[in-house]
């Protein structure tokens, strides 16, 4: 499907109005109207072939994904945790975010985005009007690269059943990729273009609109970059029919 097209539909199953006098060219960031009608509605449901899971059963089901992160030895990645990091918020969550992988911090307290960044994430989830624990907040990887380097391709693809999973059983309306290691863990079809080109640009992942934005670390060293982010985030939060306090 042409890029335009694919951008025009799910713009249509989040509820958006039609884009006019909007030139979405590839090297350039969308502009996004005002949801329409009266109420606005909802991003589309993932399509998924089973129904959602009781509250209670995705607790469970979550829990056993946590069990297996803590015994799993599938990549070099095990050699080296203190911690595994499996993810953590609401089993019911509107809003999913999605990061590359564990740091120093998260590494050895088991909690995801704890640290520094974490910390940014927390006030950027509470100016979209949320709480931390409203929404459900998880990795690529469950496992601290060494150094915080970036996860190779074979310990992404070992870990990665682990974070699909998750989003099976959260179901949630919006994804946000946090990077792009994160962008790519999930469409791997993006590789080649760069975060800043793409962030912004509603996507897709089975169903389920995508949003990809900055990294929160990298906003701590390029604060100049945390208004792009919160232009992002304002259209996550139109999805859900909040905007920004004046």
């Amino acid at each position: 499907m042409d890029p335009i097209e694919n951008q025009l539909r799910i713009l249509k199953s989040l509820g958006f109005g039609v884009l006019t006098d909007v030139d979405l060219k590839e090297d350039e960031q969308p502009a996004v109207s005002a949801p329409s009608g009266a109420e606005p509605r909802s991003a589309a449901e993932p399509s998924l072939d089973v129904a959602p899971l009781p509250l209670a059963e995705r607790v469970e089901a979550l829990a056993q994904i946590a069990s297996e992160v803590a015994e799993c030895q599938g990549c070099r990645l095990c050699n080296s945790r203190t911690n595994t990091v499996p993810g953590e918020g609401n089993p019911e969550a509107g809003i999913m975010f999605v990061g590359e992988g564990p740091g120093a911090e998260e590494d050895k307290r088991g909690r995801p985005f704890v640290g520094r960044a974490g910390e940014l994430l927390t006030k950027i989830i509470e100016a979209m009007q949320f709480r931390r624990e409203e929404v459900f907040i998880a990795n690529v990887v469950k496992c601290r690269p060494p150094g915080n380097r970036t996860p190779e391709p074979d310990e992404m693809e070992t870990c990665l059943p682990y974070l699909k999973r998750q989003i099976e059983i959260i179901r949630p309306k919006v994804l946000v990729t946090l990077g792009k290691t994160a962008l790519v863990g999930l469409l791997p079809e993006h590789n080649r273009i760069g975060i800043t080109k793409i962030r912004g640009r509603w996507l897709e992942f089975e169903g389920i609109p995508l949003m990809p934005t900055f990294h929160p670390a990298y906003l701590l060293r390029s604060p100049a970059q945390k208004r792009p982010v919160w232009e992002d985030m304002q259209q996550v939060m139109a999805v859900f029919g909040k905007s920004a306090k004046q």
